[in-house]
């Protein structure tokens, strides 16, 4: 594809006369009105629907975030890696557009929300809201957002970050255009709270990245557990890094089976954007979060009583008629959303209800602490054991990596295929590459500064034996799931979880060279042995196919700058796996022979498929078609078994 026609100069002069406009006294631009969260929360609430708890619910018309039609305009250091057809048509036509906003900036009604990123000394990005309110459902936009962010501070030193936000423009133009090297973002015809969320945060990575921090898309979490060698407590400092929607806010806010009577806990810092700095800390963003609401009252009870508490604002989730909230039914969409406050993360200890949000949104420096844990999310559903433990070097290659996968809930056409995302984090402003040698510095500074306090691990929130096959079907292509995967359920994950603290699990090196878990005190891991889903063969297949997709996905970042000391390591990698499947296929192949000599001959029967049958709607008590099967409220997941992943 030839270069994409960006015009820097252009942008340039649309920044100079935005804030032309922008910058007038109050007076000179009546169509923007200043407001605080206190006059946005009746505007908004009028538009909203009173649930039971208290709460109030809307439906956005866009219902999660336009990623693909986002687009960065401005010099060569921000252009996107592999643009597409859409990049391109988004900046032919940017010139047109841009000169609209500047019409609509200086007629159409706005409300103005400034608000503080970051609670720190040295970094607090001073964020400042326009959306527009034409329609009136708009206010509630700028007041669930201004809820994730702290009262502006003017003696809080940090860069200007400006949004604007128009959800009225026309479908056929929606689109996000960040201008980074202004900080300035702008969202078009969406109504979607998470495009505001993301476009300040965004922002404030980029700027981070720039004065030497590092932004992580990455919860954070304090935990205090008592060492199996010493009997004493310990403190760790904790990243979870993972892809939306694989479990960061779950297991940010998670208890994890600790002993409250012992002294051991957690307490919950951040659930999604932080910047690391050199010394091991990490500034925080947000006061409040944004989380996903399809939470379980028991295997995630802090947030489900913070989503159930009257102060939460909810999007797209289910209320019916009664006003009652159903958080796991997800037919009319699977993204529901609520901002809730951090002093409502609440659990059961005894007979009280204990608040487990920290007091601080940051996390302190590594010498106060006895250690940090980097913990890499994933979500895969084959041979991908629990849990990895890493050494500082494939901490490096999980952060390159940024591994999950697509599944059918999601992304049907390509269910059961890897999504891979540098750092796990799809709001990267340019080259992919910098983050990723930016990393590997700040990890090996801080190993050799504190050698024995950092420790690295991987944990797969999905499962294993899911088999998908490609059938032709009407002359395409389609995936079948032909067998679900056993879920890692959330009580083995938090048992896996404090194990690693406590010091308890035990590992040992696997085929691709990590620590794979091989005993857990607290949890049992035997159901979850790929060689029970899968023949050698299929496991040396599922491997190979990991192998190859690491390696050009490697190479692919590697033509966006990668260091070749990180490159070297991705090598490394591969013949160490590559090498360990060879001898373990050997080893396996003399095994599976001997018992396949010992064992008797078994014919499988397979039954004919079940056909169809009509049945009665368990909801409106009325005979339903033999083609159609009646909707299955989700209910909470057995504390044993497969269940629904974290």
């Amino acid at each position: 594809m030839p270069p994409l026609p960006y015009d820097p100069k252009l942008y340039a002069r649309f920044v100079e006369n935005l804030r032309s406009i922008i910058n007038q006294p109050a007076s000179a631009t009546p169509n923007i009105r200043d407001v605080t969260l206190s006059e946005l929360k009746p505007l908004a609430l009028q538009t909203g629907l009173l649930t039971k708890n208290g709460s109030y619910c809307w439906r956005s018309s866009v219902s999660s975030r336009i990623a693909a039609r986002t687009l960065f305009l401005g010099g060569p250091d921000v252009w996107v890696p592999k643009p597409t057809d859409v990049h391109r048509a988004i900046v032919e036509a940017a010139p047109d557009e841009l000169h609209k906003i500047l019409h609509l900036m200086r007629t159409m009604p706005f409300v103005r929300l400034r608000r503080r990123m970051g609670d720190n000394s040295e970094f607090n990005p001073a964020c400042t809201l326009y959306v527009s309110v034409q329609d009136p459902k708009n206010y509630r936009i700028a007041y669930a957002w201004g809820n994730t962010m702290a009262e502006p501070d003017s003696r809080k030193p940090g860069p200007q970050i400006t949004m604007i936000h128009i959800p009225e423009e026309h479908s056929l133009r929606m689109q996000v255009l960040s201008l980074p090297e202004y900080d300035l973002n702008i969202a078009l015809s969406t109504d979607y709270v998470g495009e505001d969320k993301k476009g300040f945060l965004r922002q404030a990575m980029y700027r981070a990245d720039l004065k030497g921090m590092l932004g992580l898309h990455a919860g954070t979490k304090m935990v205090t557990v008592r060492d199996a060698k010493d009997g004493k407590l310990k403190t760790y400092g904790v990243f979870m890094f993972g892809l939306t929607a694989t479990g960061k806010s779950t297991w940010s806010c998670h208890q994890l089976g600790l002993d409250y009577k012992k002294g051991e806990n957690t307490k919950a810092v951040q659930d999604d954007i932080v910047f690391l700095r050199s010394d091991g800390s990490a500034y925080g963003s947000e006061q409040n979060f944004y989380v996903k609401t399809d939470v379980d009252s028991v295997e995630q009870e802090a947030m489900y009583n913070a989503l159930s508490d009257k102060t939460a604002l909810l999007e797209n989730v289910m209320v019916e008629a009664d006003g009652t909230v159903n958080f796991l039914d997800e037919r009319l969409g699977e993204n529901g959303r609520g901002v809730i406050k951090r002093d409502r993360l609440m659990v059961r200890q005894g007979r009280r209800m204990v608040k487990i949000a920290a007091k601080s949104i940051n996390l302190p420096p590594l010498e106060v602490l006895d250690g940090i844990v980097f913990a890499f999310i994933t979500r895969r559903n084959t041979i991908l054991p629990a849990a990895q433990q890493l050494t500082p070097e494939q901490a490096v290659l999980a952060y390159l990596w940024g591994e999950s996968t697509h599944s059918f809930a999601t992304v049907p056409a390509k269910a059961g295929e890897s999504a891979r995302i540098v750092g796990t984090d799809d709001f990267i402003v340019g080259a992919q590459g910098r983050k990723v040698n930016r990393f590997y510095e700040m990890i090996m500074t801080l190993v050799e500064r504190y050698p024995e306090k950092v420790r690295f691990f991987q944990y797969n929130t999905g499962g294993m034996g899911e088999i998908i096959e490609t059938v032709a079907e009407g002359g395409q292509s389609k995936k079948k799931l032909v067998r679900k995967a056993t879920r890692v359920p959330i009580p083995l994950m938090s048992a896996i979880q404090r194990g690693d603290l406590r010091g308890t699990n035990r590992y040992e090196v696997g085929r691709f060279g990590t620590g794979e878990i091989v005993s857990c005190a607290e949890g049992d891991l035997t159901p979850y042995d790929p060689a029970r889903f899968y023949g050698q063969e299929d496991m040396a297949r599922y491997a190979a196919e990991l192998v190859e997709g690491r390696r050009k996905f490697t190479e692919e970042i590697t033509a966006q700058g990668l260091d070749a000391r990180v490159k070297k390591l991705a090598e490394d990698s591969f013949r160490v796996a590559e090498k360990r499947a060879m001898a373990h296929g050997a080893a396996m192949g003399k095994e599976a022979a001997a018992e396949h000599a010992a064992a008797p001959t078994v014919i499988e029967s397979k039954a004919p498929p079940r056909q169809p049958q009509p049945g009665t709607s368990p909801v409106f008590g009325v005979q339903t078609s033999k083609w159609i099967t009646p909707w299955v409220p989700k209910t909470r997941p057995p504390r044993s078994g497969g269940v629904r992943g974290s």
